[in-house]
């Protein structure tokens, strides 16, 4: 795969950049003009991150990595369609044969509170356009990060102010599932040549933390 390393190896470059970036002991590699020279003639990233436009989060500034090292897919909330979004995760593994994708939400999500905003001012009240089909895709991890405990009959004790985060959580694990069961990625992650990771990104700590699958 892309930088000649496995999914486990392209995880551990990832999480110790990100080390690097929590305590302050960057060593901004990979962004010399030789570098940018050097990747003329065709590139190697060693990653994938699917991430969220926010201008906070920058893949390459919180993994402390530089030009080449990462191919980035960004869209509003990471929300991924079965059009361009995926087709660009789909070149991104199997023509940059990047072994590792990387599904990365974070706190604060302007997207999914526009989202939630946007469910629960009711039919015929949220935003139409781009910013409806959003929310739409959106709806399923508010749905799910909504659901009643059934055996206490009662919600599942998240309060108003940690659900955005909860949601998030839920729509990171959503994505993930999505882009694990696609046809591209199905047969190299039963190689052992691609892995796809959920994780949230907290603003304030600049700390990754990975989600169970």
């Amino acid at each position: 795969m892309g930088a000649g390393i496995s999914p486990a190896q392209a995880l551990e470059q990832l999480l110790e950049g990100n080390r690097r970036w929590i305590e302050e002991r960057q060593v901004h590699p990979d962004r010399s003009a030789d570098r940018r020279r050097e990747l003329a003639a065709g590139q190697s990233p060693f990653a994938t991150v699917f991430t969220c436009i926010d201008s906070r989060v920058s893949p390459e500034i919180v993994f402390d990595c530089g030009v080449g090292d990462l191919a980035v897919v960004r869209t509003a909330g990471h929300v991924l369609d079965r059009g361009p979004v995926l087709g660009s995760l789909q070149f991104c593994a199997e023509q940059l044969r990047t072994p590792l994708v990387l599904v990365m939400g974070h706190e604060r999500c302007g997207a999914v509170a526009a989202a939630i905003d946007g469910i629960e001012s009711g039919p015929g009240q949220g935003e139409k356009g781009g910013l409806g089909a959003l929310v739409d895709a959106l709806r399923p991890a508010y749905e799910q990060a909504s659901q009643r405990n059934v055996d206490a009959g009662t919600t599942s004790g998240i309060s108003a102010v940690d659900f955005p985060d909860h949601m998030t959580r839920v729509h990171i694990s959503l994505t993930v599932q999505a882009v694990a069961q696609a046809a591209f990625a199905e047969h190299a992650i039963a190689a052992g040549e691609l892995n796809v990771l959920g994780a949230h990104y907290n603003l304030e700590t600049g700390e990754v933390s990975l989600l169970d699958r």
